[in-house]
């Protein structure tokens, strides 16, 4: 024992501060599993949490202010954070925001809030909140869709994210309730843990391609019948990040993995094209909508960022004529940012969602036609008051990307294009991916959904409502210009939106294609 004593007594200072240190690193490596950084970069991860700490001071103080930073300002990521981990994402002593900036939100509450009846649904469950319209019921799909949740995952591929991300991302939809678009990466077994699955194509038509890169039928209805947890289709003419330009996925980054999953040769480059050959007109693609609709059953989308309207009052007068087109419409912001693009496309090419969704949703409006369509917004509203003006303007739904990659541990590094992504979310990179625990992940991402979904809840109670979809444009208000501050959203964006049929959350909840027709 002395012998043992003294050859402790016999260890220098700085031998015992190597030890403490191999000990945090065998410890962050091997056994601990809560924090991605730490696990990726030991030891030296636990300076950006003592950091994060001191971060409010520093920018404070020394930086930027708590509402400066973008695309995500610190309250915003803080609150996604908080409401991830089930934790007081509350503030006090008052809004720092300056809510006499332009664009500032303003929900008009009532004098008496909605008051939830005896055996309400959100008495039982206060996260409980489906899609008011039917994906398909219009237009006759043999397998209607209402989506069980307003708010969902939006396209994002594997291979732009990790494997382990989108299983984090499905098995969280799951507990949720929500669905899951697979972005345009083709239909990987990541997307295969029980959560409804939106299946995305574009102009590489990526897991429905045939041997010349052009798309196949033949494949959609193979993957459509082995994975009937596919609910919706949804085609992609452009993304808010970069809307009407293809991309080259090097050969130097085609996995077998990805090769099998994309129907792409190995070690060649591969391109997506900003057209698609399946079609080439309006009237073309009305007949290519329909005959997905007729082969799979299921109902069928378009995705857009929006700009030029010629072509979208073409479509609706082919609708009205027809009496057929697209079951939703995803309609994508020019904010929008998890594709990478060159700042040329990302900073001015299509509109904000606020301008886009209002001049789109003008044009079927006048045609008598928003009642045959679920409409899908998406650009930076996974947050409750956001996501309330969009309800007020004529959304059904809303997808959210960067919020759920934030809920799974996103740190806003905004190096998703280097593959260098420190949280492990946005890379192929297998050390940097393995510090993420699905098991974890899945329930933040869940639980960050049921948070927005109850505040949204409360926000629709407090104006008067029992649902989102029964906002009004005189509902909500935003600050304008100098000469006349705020206008309600009727008079900003010059339209009322369609009343949306509804009688009841109960009737929701009711509904046989709740979560997808049950045969």
């Amino acid at each position: 024992m002395n012998a043992f004593l003294d050859f402790l007594g016999d260890i220098s200072w700085w031998m015992w501060i190597l030890i403490a240190l191999i000990l945090v690193a065998i410890r962050d490596v091997f056994f601990q599993r809560r924090h991605t950084i730490s696990h990726n970069f030991p030891i030296v991860g636990h300076f950006r949490y003592m950091l994060e700490k001191i971060g409010p001071e520093l920018r404070q103080y020394l930086v930027a202010n708590n509402r400066e930073e973008l695309p995500f300002n610190r309250i915003e990521r803080s609150w996604i954070y908080a409401s991830a981990k089930k934790q007081n994402n509350y503030e006090g002593f008052g809004t720092d925001r300056d809510i006499y900036a332009h664009q500032h939100i303003f929900i008009n509450n009532a004098m008496m809030p909605f008051k939830i009846p005896e055996n309400h649904p959100h008495t039982i469950d206060p996260t409980f909140l489906p899609c008011a319209k039917v994906m398909g019921l219009y237009n006759n799909r043999r397998k209607p869709y209402r989506p069980a949740s307003v708010i969902n995952v939006s396209a994002m591929s594997f291979g732009s994210l990790s494997a382990k991300a989108v299983e984090s991302m499905n098995k969280g939809v799951k507990m949720a309730d929500a669905y899951h678009n697979t972005g345009e990466g083709g239909l990987s077994p990541y997307h295969s843990h029980g959560g409804d699955v939106v299946f995305h194509f574009g102009t590489g038509y990526f897991g429905v391609r045939s041997d010349d890169g052009t798309f196949s039928m033949e494949k959609l209805i193979a993957l459509v019948e082995k994975n009937p947890f596919v609910k919706a289709i949804e085609i992609k003419l452009s993304q808010g990040a970069k809307p009407g330009k293809g991309g080259v996925l090097p050969g130097a980054k085609i996995t077998q993995e990805i090769s099998d999953i994309r129907h792409v040769p190995l070690g060649k480059d591969v391109l997506s094209p900003p057209t698609h050959s399946a079609f080439s007109n309006v009237p073309e693609m009305m007949v290519f909508i329909e005959q997905i609709a007729e082969a799979t059953g299921l109902p069928v989308g378009i995705k857009a960022a929006i700009g030029k309207l010629e072509q979208w009052e073409e479509l609706a007068d082919i609708m009205v004529k027809t009496g057929k087109g697209p079951d939703f419409i995803t309609v994508d912001g020019g904010e929008g940012g998890t594709g990478a693009a060159p700042p040329s496309f990302a900073d001015h090419v299509s509109l904000p969602w606020v301008f886009g969704f209002s001049d789109l949703y003008k044009v079927f409006k006048n045609r008598n036609l928003t009642e045959r369509i679920v409409f899908v917004g998406s650009g930076k509203l996974g947050f409750p008051a956001k996501a309330a003006m969009a309800f007020a303007m004529g959304a059904d739904c809303i997808n959210v990307a960067r919020e759920a990659m934030m809920s799974i541990g996103c740190i806003q590094a905004q190096v998703c294009h280097t593959n260098r992504c420190p949280a492990g979310v946005a890379t192929q990179n297998k050390w940097l991916q393995s510090g993420i625990d699905p098991t974890l992940k899945s329930e933040r991402l869940a639980q960050y959904f049921k948070t927005f979904r109850k505040e949204f809840i409360e926000i629709t109670h407090a104006a008067g409502y029992e649902h989102p979809c029964q906002f009004k444009m005189s509902d909500v208000a935003v600050n304008v210009d100098d000469q006349t501050l705020t206008k309600e959203l009727d008079r900003t964006y010059m339209y009322n939106k369609t009343v949306v049929p509804f009688k009841s959350v109960q009737d929701l909840k009711d509904c046989q294609y709740l979560g997808g027709f049950k045969a």
